[in-house]
């Protein structure tokens, strides 16, 4: 049995200590919170007697809540009791949402209308709510793809994900407008918010989750969504993969609002994200292209602003954004002139052009050493210089694997044909002729500017691609690993034991070894089920399993064909030493009984053996043997081995 992973506890404040500073504010009634219906309906969800003909009831006094629960009932299909027909009164959609999904519906929607506005000025109300719904729809689409949770609740769970942002700016507005200001980067902003209010809008939104009746194991993924990485669910666990989800689902809320030069990185990280749901480009688009529609459609119902986007396919394959102002780019150049005059000039004109980062040298020789320290994204050289002149240095740049990427201006008097062709055959990319005129420099500049950019795009993507990769190829091992494992037990599953059972066979045939099964079922298990519950026979099956593999010999293959039949396949092992072996498995499991909390059941189990023999033309001949004992063994009293050799069954002496 594996052991739970670690549980990861909900942010408070800084060093995970109890924020006291919060639970005053919620105390106190200055937490955003829900009013009206939104409020009766909580209330009334905490009483034992609460039914869903009071909440109906209640929901019916607000017309706009009302519209809005039908239009969640009937939305993505659910309509219709199985028939297809809409559901047309609150009662039917309160029936099929359920209590909890309307209690936090009612709640996140009353959370729109109170707070479209307020006195935080540095707070876009507006760019909040458009976002959080965005990553509600994107969150309920994402749980339906991968049926990780109820899309539903899920819906939810997305509109209140950031809700702490929202109480930050409630209850501290002037500070909280001031520290915006202050942070340009929203990867900054927990940390400043730690550091300035002592708080940070994960620990307001975990309160107010719990406030609103999200489930703890829901809620402790949405307040780690923001940096997966760093939340410490084990790997592969559902409190993980729900901390993935809810990513996703913001990365397409943050595609779905950035400007369009911001656009591009986004869409990449979202094919690498769907990639892992087993999304080709296409599903991916469609997906994302299905959100956008539905999120338009929710704008409208909860006036929340919704931009028009184009189809993801069209972004995805738009070209990059225009270059910047080349003065606002910082690049790395390097300056190599050997006349001092000429030198303090070029640089001057460099620095207005490229930024602070130009460095200088009077030779090839110096600016070679000065290339290995700076790494220039750009060489700009004069050609005729003492000790290694420009065409020169340009060659030797080339002839290392960190120069091949640099861009190569040649500043040049020489204006022949055969001069230019010769730089250029040695590498240079573009050349200015001196006097240098600093229109025409800057123009070279500016496609160096380019040429730096769309290397460092390709770099980037390369990265990308590489990573998505290794994450592609770990996801397919896992996927492999998965569909040939038992999930419950942790053996090879029936798939994979008739792949063993096949090379087994392939090899016994060549090397004439013996080769024997033996087919195992727990007895009356279906009395286990029936007295104690499913949930204590898995448990059976998990123990018998265990045991099963520990008390096997080393060279054994123990399998889980199914329900409570097992496959143990025992090569280069005659009938006389696999009968020994099925003895020792029936006594070790009839001696060892179950542990259920205080309950100890007691197990046994009827073994069926048969070897491979001549007349058998495949390995399915085999296990149609072993069966046969098996069955022979469950009508002789259980509890026993029977082995079938030849077509004779007979039993075990220990159990005959």
């Amino acid at each position: 049995m594996t052991a739970p992973p670690p549980q990861t506890k909900l942010p408070t404040g800084p060093g995970n200590t109890p924020d006291l500073q919060i639970e005053q504010l919620r105390s106190s009634g200055q937490l955003p919170s829900p009013k009206g219906v939104a409020l009766a309906i909580m209330e009334i969800c905490r009483r034992d007697d609460a039914s869903l003909d009071e909440i109906a009831n209640i929901v019916q006094t607000d017309p706009a809540l009302t519209s809005r629960l039908l239009q969640f009932a009937n939305s993505a299909g659910r309509g219709g009791g199985g028939g297809g027909r809409p559901f047309v009164s609150v009662r039917e959609a309160v029936l099929r949402l359920g209590m909890d999904i309307v209690r936090q519906l009612a709640v996140g929607f009353s959370l729109v209308d109170q707070y479209q506005g307020g006195p935080c000025e540095a707070f876009d109300y507006a760019h909040f709510w458009s976002h959080a719904l965005l990553m509600a729809v994107a969150s309920q689409a994402l749980a339906k793809q991968s049926r990780l949770g109820s899309p539903d609740e899920l819906f939810t769970c997305g509109l209140l994900a950031r809700i702490g942002c929202l109480a930050l700016a409630t209850v501290h507005p002037v500070e909280y407008s001031r520290l915006l200001t202050d942070c340009p980067d929203e990867g900054d902003l927990t940390a400043l918010e730690e550091a300035r209010l002592q708080t940070s809008h994960n620990a307001f939104t975990a309160v107010i989750l719990a406030d609103c009746g999200i489930p703890r194991a829901l809620a402790e993924p949405i307040c780690h969504h923001e940096a997966p990485e760093a939340a410490g669910f084990a790997e592969g666990s559902r409190p993980q993969q729900m901390v993935q989800l809810f990513h996703h689902a913001r990365r397409i809320a943050d595609m779905g609002l950035a400007p369009e030069d911001k656009r591009g990185a986004l869409i990449s990280e979202l094919f690498v994200l769907g990639g892992k749901l087993g999304l080709d480009g296409t599903e991916i688009g469609e997906l994302v292209d299905r959100i956008l529609a539905d999120w338009r459609d929710w704008s409208e119902l909860l006036k929340v602003p919704a931009r028009r986007l184009p189809p993801f396919a069209s972004m995805a394959q738009a070209p990059a954004p225009k270059s910047p102002e080349l003065k606002t780019m910082r690049m790395r150049v390097l300056l190599v002139e050997d006349e001092p005059t000429a030198r303090v000039l070029l640089e001057a004109q460099l620095r207005s052009l490229a930024g602070p980062d130009v460095y200088c040298a009077a030779n090839g020789e110096e600016a070679l050493a000065l290339a290995v320290k700076v790494m220039p994204q750009i060489v700009v050289t004069d050609w005729m210089m003492p000790v290694m002149n420009g065409l020169e240095l340009c060659r030797a740049l080339r002839a290392t694997e960190w120069g091949q990427s640099m861009y190569v201006i040649m500043l040049t008097g020489i204006d022949a044909e055969e001069e230019i062709v010769e730089a250029f055959e040695a590498g240079v990319d573009d050349y200015v002729t001196k006097p240098v005129n600093i229109r025409a420099l800057s123009a070279r500049m500016r496609a160096a500017l380019h040429y730096v950019q769309l290397l460092e795009n390709w770099e980037r993507d390369r990265a990308q691609l590489k990573r998505f990769a290794s994450e592609l190829a770990i996801s397919n091992r896992k996927l492999e690993h998965y569909a040939l494992t038992d999930q419950l037990t942790g053996l090879p599953n029936r798939r994979a034991g008739m792949d063993i059972l096949g090379q087994a066979w392939s090899a016994a045939s060549r090397s004439q070894q013996a080769l024997s099964v033996m087919m195992i079922d727990i007895d009356l298990f279906k009395g286990i089920n029936d007295t104690h519950g499913h949930a204590v026979g898995d448990r059976v099956l998990a123990e018998v399993s265990q045991l099963l593999r520990v008390s096997a010999r080393k060279d054994d293959h123990v399998i889980r064909l199914g329900g409570e039949e097992f496959l143990v396949i025992c090569q280069n092992s005659d009938l006389r030493a696999t009968l020994q072996a099925a003895e020792r498995l029936r006594l070790k499991i009839g001696e060892t009984p179950v542990q259920v909390g205080e309950r100890a059941i007691r197990t046994s189990i009827s073994i069926g053996i048969a070897s491979r023999e001549p007349a058998m033309a495949t390995e399915d001949n085999l296990i149609a043997s072993a069966d046969q004992a098996l069955y022979a063994a469950k009508r002789g009293g259980r509890d026993r081995v029977c082995v079938n050799s030849s077509g004779r069954i007979f039993g075990s002496p220990a159990t005959a």
